[in-house]
C-alpha cells in the first residue's frame, strides 16, 4: 500500500510540474510576443510607400526591413487577433519609436499620406458618371474619357485577365449603361497626380478585389454571379435610409424574387431615367418608363448595378435578414422627426394600410 501511495504522490508531483512548465512556457511566449510588438526605438525615420493592391503582410515586411517594427509576422498575427485594419495606398512617415497600434492607425488614415499624392473620396451610392465627373476635376481627363474606358469591351477583356470577378461575357450585355458600374468601389483614395485612366480604374478594382477575396466563399455560396450580387446590393444601397435597414431590405427583395414577384423598386426607375433624372420624386411617378432597368415593368434583376454600392450593402446581400416581409415603405413625410424610418409588411393589404397612414399613394 505504501508503494502505491508513493507512486500516486509522484504522479501528482509530475502533473503539477508539467502544468507549471506549460504555464511558464505560455507566459514566456506571451512575454516574447509582447516584446516583439514594442517599438525598436532605434531612432530610424522613414517614408514608406504603400502601393495599390499591396497586401498588408507585404507592408509589414517593408516596415520590418526599414527598422520601423521588430517583427512583421508578429504584427500580422496581432492584427488577426485584434482585428485587421484598413490600409491605403500612399506615402507615409514612420519612426521606430511608434507603437504597433500607432503604426496601424497611420496606415488606416489616408489623410496622413504625404504631399504629392492626390486624395479623392468616392462616396457610397454614386453613379459611374458622377465618379467620372469628380475625377475629371482632379486629373487631365474628361468625364467622357473615363466613361468611354469603362464601357470599352476590349479594355474590359484586358482587365478581366487580372480581375477574375469581371466576366467579359456578362459585361458585353448591350443593355448596360456603364459596364463597370458597381465595381468602382467607394473609398478615399490616394493617387499620383500623373495617374492614367488605367491606373485609376485598377485602383478601384483593387479595392473591390479586397472585399471580394475576403467574402469569396459567401459570394460562391450565394448561388448568384458577382454581377447579380452587385446589382442587388446597388438597389439595397439606394433604397436604404441607413445601414441598419440593409439586411432586412435585402431579405424583402430575396422573398419577392423567390416568389416570382417583380422587385418594383422606384430607385431602378431613377436609373432608368438617367439623363432625365433631376428630381427624385420623378422616380415615384414614372413607373411606366420603357427601360430594361425599370423593375416595375420587368421581372427579376435589372441588367446590372444601378450605382456603386459600399461594403455594408454587399454584406447585406450576402447575408440577408430572413423574414416573411414582401413590402416596405419609407416614412418620407416625417423626415425631421423620424428620418428614413422604414416600415415592413407581409401582405399587400398591410402595405396598403401603411401607405394610407403615411399619406402616400399607391400607383
Amino acid at each position: 500500500m505504501r508503494t502505491k501511495r508513493s507512486a500516486h504522490r509522484k504522479r501528482r508531483h509530475w502533473g503539477r510540474l508539467i502544468v507549471l512548465i506549460l504555464v511558464a512556457a505560455a507566459a514566456a511566449a506571451l512575454g516574447w510576443f509582447w516584446l516583439e510588438l514594442q517599438p525598436p526605438g532605434t531612432g530610424v525615420q522613414k517614408d514608406i510607400t504603400v502601393q495599390e493592391g499591396q497586401s498588408l503582410n507585404s507592408v509589414f515586411q517593408s516596415l520590418q526591413k526599414d527598422g520601423i517594427i521588430k517583427n512583421a509576422k508578429v504584427l500580422d498575427l496581432y492584427t488577426r487577433v485584434a482585428g485587421k485594419p484598413a490600409w491605403y495606398a500612399g506615402t507615409y512617415s514612420f519612426d521606430s519609436g511608434m507603437s504597433a497600434d500607432k503604426v496601424l492607425s497611420v496606415l488606416n488614415d489616408p489623410e496622413q499620406a504625404k504631399a504629392g499624392q492626390v486624395s479623392v473620396t468616392i462616396p457610397e451610392g454614386w453613379w459611374a458618371k458622377e465618379i467620372a465627373a469628380r475625377l475629371a476635376e482632379t486629373f487631365p481627363y474628361t468625364q467622357e474619357q473615363f466613361l468611354q474606358a469603362w464601357n470599352d469591351q476590349q479594355y474590359i477583356e484586358t482587365l478581366a485577365r487580372d480581375y477574375p470577378f469581371l466576366n467579359p461575357d456578362v459585361l458585353a450585355n448591350p443593355d448596360l449603361r456603364v459596364k463597370l458600374e458597381g465595381y468602382l468601389f467607394p473609398e478615399t483614395y490616394q493617387f499620383s497626380p500623373d495617374s492614367s485612366i488605367d491606373d485609376i480604374t485598377r485602383t478601384f478594382l483593387n479595392q473591390f478585389a479586397k472585399v471580394w477575396n475576403e467574402d469569396k466563399a459567401r459570394f460562391e455560396a450565394s448561388g448568384k454571379t458577382v454581377e447579380e450580387i452587385l446589382t442587388l446590393a446597388s438597389i439595397v444601397q439606394f433604397e436604404s435610409g441607413s445601414s441598419s435597414d440593409m439586411a432586412k431590405i435585402a431579405g424583402v427583395f430575396e422573398n419577392r424574387l423567390a416568389q416570382g414577384m417583380r422587385l418594383q423598386s422606384s430607385v431602378t426607375v431613377c436609373y432608368a431615367l438617367y439623363e432625365q433624372f433631376t428630381d427624385p420624386t420623378a422616380c415615384e411617378t414614372q413607373y411606366d418608363i420603357q427601360s430594361p432597368y425599370n423593375t416595375y415593368l420587368n421581372e427579376g434583376l435589372p441588367p446590372g448595378p444601378i450605382l456603386n454600392p459600399g461594403r455594408e450593402a454587399i454584406e447585406a446581400v450576402l447575408n440577408p435578414e430572413s423574414s416573411s416581409y414582401l413590402f416596405f415603405v419609407a416614412d418620407i413625410h416625417n423626415v425631421r422627426s423620424n428620418p428614413g424610418k422604414v416600415y415592413y409588411a407581409a401582405t399587400f393589404e398591410e402595405h396598403e394600410k401603411l401607405m394610407q397612414e403615411l399619406g402616400l399613394v399607391i400607383e
